[in-house]
């Protein structure tokens, strides 16, 4: 789609019916003024599709890296434009778990299309047995293991933005991409 200056394109709001009547009687302003229509129509019908544009169903293919930079997703321009549409959609969804666990694998899973396996440090846990040692160490830390489908090549850098954004700031965190065994 092709956003700019368009021939024929008619105002909603022709600027010559907001002068003075004295002058809307002038051929020579009513003329300079359709000058601007033809500028500003687009710019008019723009803001007045303005939710298309926020739907990632509907907004126009170059404008989905743009939305989804909006609501601080990470898209992949290799995938299908259906596949970046859905991602988007699905932004309030992954939000509402950001910084959990469930929440870092739907992301990479998503993103990688692939198995994804997340092992912590530790956590909260607690003992039967008075003065046991607690579970796991000391430092927070989590590794992200995916496995992607067969013949797919993922951006190791891509990905590892991804956890590094998606992650909770105080954790640290390795990403494996491990292979298909016999595929």
């Amino acid at each position: 789609m092709t956003r700019g200056s368009i021939s024929k394109l008619a105002s909603p709001a022709p600027m010559a019916t907001a002068m003075p009547a004295i002058y809307q009687e002038d051929d020579m302003a009513v003329r300079l003024m359709s000058a601007f229509d033809e500028v500003l129509a687009p710019a008019f019908t723009t803001l007045d599709n303005f939710t298309a544009y926020i739907d990632p169903a509907m907004t126009p293919d170059d404008f989905l890296d743009w939305l989804a930079g909006w609501v601080g997703l990470l898209l992949d321009e290799t995938w299908p434009i259906e596949r970046r549409r859905a991602f988007i959609a699905l932004a309030a969804e992954l939000y509402r778990a950001r910084g959990t666990m469930a929440g870092l694998a739907d992301q990479v899973r998503l993103f990688t299309a692939g198995e994804v396996e997340i092992v912590e440090s530790g956590g909260s846990a607690w003992s039967t047995t008075a003065d046991a040692a607690p579970p796991g160490s000391a430092e927070f830390s989590l590794v992200v293991r995916v496995k992607p489908p067969a013949k797919t090549k993922l951006d190791a850098s891509r990905l590892e933005a991804l956890v590094a954004a998606a992650k909770p700031a105080h954790v640290s965190h390795r990403v494996e991409v491990v292979a298909r065994g016999g595929g």
